[in-house]
């Protein structure tokens, strides 16, 4: 406290608002991290009843079975090795009853730093993310334009071959800030 009220006396009010400013700003940079989008999520799953722990993996959109449980994965990130560890899973779990139908018990976010915090509440099985590996390599960015790129021969009475890949549709990054956040 002493250090700030000798920090307001030395030094002019518009000199302490720019040294908080890039304060603020470092802060901001540091705590926007890249994600990785990954193709494969680790869960581990417990059959209460039998105390058996399963190691599963599920790629994107795969759908696994452990017991009376159905397991999606919609979406799996993680953060660079040199960055604090946050990795997060979207996933659906379905429970099948005795006569076949499938009720929906889980739909969200599970977070491997936080087991706990978003949790598949049932009573028999226990679901948790463990990790998110095998990360998408992003495609390599392009700095010529379409006028400058090298085209391919044609052929006469042939139309130029457009290659074009679909957008990849991922549910939202829970980590994402969608307003500023205020220092109190």
């Amino acid at each position: 406290m002493k250090l700030l009220r000798a920090a307001r006396k030395g030094l002019p009010g518009g000199h302490l608002a720019l040294f908080a400013g890039l304060g603020c700003g470092l802060v901001s940079l540091a705590a926007s991290a890249d994600r990785v989008v990954n193709q494969v999520a680790v869960l581990a799953a417990l059959d209460k009843t039998t105390a058996r722990i399963e190691r599963m993996e599920l790629a994107l959109g795969e759908t696994k079975r452990f017991g009376a449980l159905k397991i999606t994965l919609r979406a799996c990130y993680s953060r660079t090795p040199i960055e604090t560890p946050k990795t997060a899973a979207f996933l659906e779990v379905r429970e099948i009853k005795l006569d076949a139908s499938e009720r929906l018990i889980f739909s969200g976010w599970m977070f491997a730093e936080s087991p706990g915090l978003n949790a598949v509440e049932h009573p028999v099985f226990d679901v948790w993310l463990t990790e998110c590996v095998k990360p998408v390599l992003p495609a390599r960015p392009t700095t010529t334009s379409q006028a400058q790129q090298p085209q391919e021969p044609r052929r006469t009475g042939q139309q130029p071959i457009i290659r074009q890949q679909a957008p990849q549709q991922l549910p939202p990054d829970p980590n994402a800030t969608t307003r500023p956040r205020v220092r109190r």
